[in-house]
């Protein structure tokens, strides 16, 4: 349940419409395995008040979405630490297997290893630092190296940007696409300019966080 910071009075309402959606359809809403986040910037120098937490759910700083490990500054180097510490056990495994015998062709399974850097990275990917990325260029790069996975294998950034442009395709493309009613309205020129990928509005950068994120990011993309 996401709640707007101006509407974050209405918690406790949204909460039992919650339950009362929920036991209309024959569910129960697990209060114990709830939580509650802040998302704020932490550039800011605005001094953040928080409201009180609610009574029986307990506020955290990192929260786990769909695979995703984010905090309440939407850092994403918690899920960036996760995600390398995993690949490393599967290409650790993969060494000790080609040492019991295995040959370099049984163990060229480098989509495992991809598709661990790279799941819902068109998310997440925007709020990562140079830091973060070397680290995860580097998984691929000690792959290589030993030769676990192809040479010819592109970098993780080439292959966040062929998912990025394959989903927003996708979302232009397909008006029942989950993503379709968050993009913003069509723009009409009267004059002729370069070619864009596409034919949406340009939403304001207001943060950091809003400039980092994968509808700005491809909303913008062709700008520069």
């Amino acid at each position: 349940m996401i709640i707007p910071s101006d509407k974050v009075d209405t918690r406790a309402i949204e909460l039992k419409n919650v339950e009362k959606w929920a036991r209309a359809n024959n569910l129960t809403l697990n209060r114990a395995k709830c939580a509650e986040i802040i998302f704020h910037d932490t550039r800011r120098k605005r001094q953040l008040v928080m409201p009180p937490p609610l009574s029986d759910i307990p506020r955290v700083q990192s929260i786990k979405v769909l695979g995703v490990t984010i905090t309440s500054s939407l850092s994403v180097a918690e899920h960036v630490n996760k995600v390398i510490s995993t690949s490393a056990q599967t290409v650790h495994t993969l060494r000790l297997r080609r040492a019991h015998g295995m040959t370099n062709e049984s163990l060229q399974i480098v989509a495992v290893i991809i598709a661990k850097l790279t799941y819902a990275a068109s998310a997440w990917w925007g709020y990562t630092s140079a830091a973060d990325r070397q680290r995860l260029e580097a998984v691929v790069r000690r792959a290589k190296r030993t030769h676990l996975c192809s040479n010819d294998v592109p970098t993780l950034a080439k292959l966040v940007e062929r998912a990025d442009d394959d989903l927003f395709d996708k979302i232009l493309s397909n008006p029942h696409h989950v993503l379709y009613n968050i993009l913003p309205d069509e723009t009409v020129t009267f004059y002729g300019l370069r070619t864009r990928c596409h034919n949406r509005e340009l939403v304001d950068k207001t943060s950091r966080l809003v400039q980092s994120s994968f509808l700005a990011r491809m909303l913008y993309k062709d700008i520069y």
